[in-house]
């Protein structure tokens, strides 16, 4: 790959794509091969289109003169140009930075040009059928091969193993996800000293990737809702290093609060669980609940309900809310112990305020906290009256929504119509 300047060099692109042809020569025999280098004799051309969502674009709305709003940001047309923060929030002369959502940009546009370059290559061959077919395939080798591939590239770029829930989110979709081990990364670790590419791709296909991924997602008539306060990002890298600090200061009550943390977390999924199968086994009843729920505050939202499963759901819900709140209540006391804000006394207002809206079952900071996002979860048609509030608190509800399907191929052109799923679009010619 050729460069102008140091400047113009992505990591993440160069690594991606290094990785993906390397992972084609590892995997192909003689034949293969040389046809692969035919192929790449003629070389490649690469678009890439970043989604809207991953991308702040409130200066542009508010510079408009339109309110803060989904259908305000609705009329940029897809994969607009891309913005920067000020100069002035930098640092002088200092070269503005992109201004961001918080949405794993590096990680889906990673994996978006690992799998668009794999299916191109034929080491895999991605569906472009229904989104049922694509369940069929959630567990098929070739999307392994994808999401190896894309996080050994993603972690080398970024120069550190981290969570790697944004590439295995941008590859298979919602899910429950635990990390694999840093060690099954040491391969590409040793490509950095020196060692045969190809020798190492070799090696993480054939390593031991022991993360766990479960399938799970929003129970029916649920809504996911993101909010950008605008109000200034928080560093993710400093806040998790004061909590990891913190913890070495304090190891006993660091640990108790953790363990409460994974505990409240672990059962708000149980709660969704179970919500999922009462919709499952008692879609009438379920259906009649969310609707009823949606109209209401949460303290009415038991007022006349008599029969057992109507009232098993609004239980449930409630549950779930109860959780949430602990959930929320264990993040405050570790901001607190560590000395960052991640649930800053701002969004503490604003999320008490959404919670005790009509037919909000959940709100809170997602990742790691901090000023940058808000999230919600709605039932029914309630949506509105939280993107409407959070517009008269200057949040902006982005349209990005709960997505179980991952990585898929776009069929025609991706700038001529508005693509939905949250991750970036790779055309290769």
């Amino acid at each position: 790959m050729a460069y102008n300047s140091s400047e113009s060099r992505n990591p993440f692109v160069e690594n991606a794509i290094q990785y993906t042809v390397a992972a084609a020569h590892a995997t192909f025999d003689k034949n293969k091969k040389e046809a692969l280098d035919k192929l790449l004799l003629q070389g490649l051309d690469i678009t890439i289109l970043g989604c809207n969502d991953f991308y702040s674009y409130r200066n542009q709305i508010e510079a408009l003169g339109l309110p803060l709003t989904p259908e305000a940001l609705a009329t940029l047309p897809p994969f607009t140009s891309i913005t920067f923060n000020s100069e002035e929030s930098n640092g002088g002369n200092c070269k503005p930075e992109v201004a961001k959502t918080g949405l794993g940009s590096s990680a889906a546009m990673t994996t978006a040009v690992v799998a668009a370059l794999l299916h191109y290559l034929g080491v895999v061959n991605l569906s472009t059928s229904s989104a049922d077919q694509h369940q069929e395939n959630k567990n098929s080798t070739d999307l392994d091969i994808v999401h190896m591939i894309a996080q050994s590239a993603h972690c080398i770029a970024q120069g550190k193993v981290g969570s790697g829930f944004d590439v295995s989110s941008a590859v298979y979709g919602s899910q429950r996800y635990v990390r694999f081990s840093p060690e099954v990364l040491s391969a590409a670790q040793a490509a950095v000293k020196g060692m045969p590419l190809e020798e190492v791709i070799g090696n993480i296909l054939n390593g031991k990737w022991d993360h766990e991924r479960t399938e799970f997602s929003l129970p029916p008539l649920m809504t996911l809702l993101l909010g950008e306060p605008g109000t200034g990002g928080s560093s993710t890298p400093s806040m998790v290093g004061a909590v990891k600090k913190w913890q070495k200061a304090d190891p006993e009550k660091s640990q108790e609060t953790w363990r409460k943390l994974a505990d409240a977390n672990s059962e708000l999924e149980t709660q969704l669980n179970m919500l999922r199968k009462l919709a499952k086994e008692h879609w009438d009843a379920y259906k009649c609940v969310i609707d009823n729920c949606s109209r209401l505050k949460p303290a009415k939202w038991m007022e006349g309900v008599t029969e057992p499963i109507k009232a098993e759901v609004v239980k449930v819900l409630l549950k779930a809310r109860e959780v949430m709140l602990e959930i929320r209540n264990h993040m405050r006391t570790m901001g607190e112990a560590a000395g960052v804000p991640i649930e800053p006394e701002s969004q503490t207002k604003l999320l008490d305020a959404t919670m005790n809206m009509e037919g909000v079952l959940l709100a809170g900071v997602p990742g790691a906290g901090g000023f940058d996002a808000v999230f919600a979860v709605t039932l029914g048609d309630s949506s509105r009256n939280v993107t409407n509030a959070w517009s008269s608190h200057n949040v902006l509800a982005l349209l990005v929504r709960e997505d179980p399907q991952g990585v898929c191929l776009e069929s025609g052109n991706p700038r001529c119509r508005e693509i939905t799923s949250a991750v970036s679009s790779v055309n290769i010619k």
